[in-house]
């Protein structure tokens, strides 16, 4: 039998290395992208010895157009087959409200944030040879619940949301395409341990998500057949629950 393969975007570091960590305890073969390298993380690498996956790493800028062109084919060829599962995962974010909003920043953000997933989507679904592939992006809970902060990110990801409903009645039969939402999973320096824990009291759940529970999500939309079209939020309940404003900004110190 053929190893399943995914191709995991930023699919070495934090949430994105606990997806293809998850994967490979899967069975999976992986093709792992990523920009600017580095060590995988620990998750990902204790996961890859233990189970002896196949992996591979592609470096590719999803903001160059033809390095977006490039990845599924030179994946193709490397794994002598396009992936049976692609996790549209990377992304890039910045700080900044309206009045800080360029067309430049947002057309990068929208290179990467919107158009790469979308591109690599119909790159596969073309190189896949009528196997429907599945599909899963990563977008963010704020979708349902808009907030002025991050306003390029938030932008883009609420039209990747839009995207994934929109490109699974495209897409029909040939591809599954789904998305899973994440709440706060791995809080940055920006954040305190304190304020970590009052944001977690927030919650309906009275939890954030842990990045575990994230790739539980895209597994079982790697399975679900019958399933395209959906998002699943792994948020704690957050987006039940409007806020205002994005977690950096409530219950500081």
């Amino acid at each position: 039998m053929t190893q399943k393969l995914a191709l995991v975007t930023g699919g070495l570091h934090r949430v994105g290395a606990a997806i293809s960590a998850r994967l490979a305890r899967e069975g999976y073969a992986l093709a792992l992208h990523h920009h600017s390298g580095g060590e995988a993380d620990p998750v990902l690498a204790e996961a890859l010895a233990e189970t002896g996956a196949r992996s591979h790493r592609f470096a590719a800028d999803l903001s160059d157009p033809a390095a977006v062109d490039a990845l599924i084919p030179a994946v193709a060829d490397k794994f002598g087959r396009a992936p049976g599962l692609l996790v549209n995962n990377a992304a890039l974010f910045a700080e900044g409200e309206w009045q800080d909003l360029s067309a430049a920043a947002l057309g990068e953000m929208m290179q990467i944030n919107l158009s790469a997933p979308v591109m690599l989507a119909k790159a596969l679904i073309v190189a896949d040879e009528g196997r429907r592939p599945a599909i899963v992006n990563i977008v963010d809970q704020r979708v349902r619940n808009p907030v002025p902060d991050q306003i390029a990110y938030s932008l883009s990801k609420s039209a990747l949301w839009q995207a994934t409903a929109t490109l699974a009645v495209a897409f029909g039969g040939r591809a599954r395409i789904n998305a899973v939402a994440p709440g706060l999973t791995m809080a940055t320096g920006d954040y305190s341990a304190a304020q970590v824990e009052r944001l977690a009291k927030l919650m309906p759940l009275g939890a954030l998500p842990a990045p575990a529970q994230i790739a539980d999500a895209v597994v079982y939309l790697a399975r679900a057949e019958a399933v395209t079209g959906q998002t699943i939020f792994v948020d704690g309940g957050a987006h039940l629950a409007p806020l205002g404003r994005d977690f950096v900004a409530l219950e500081r110190d």
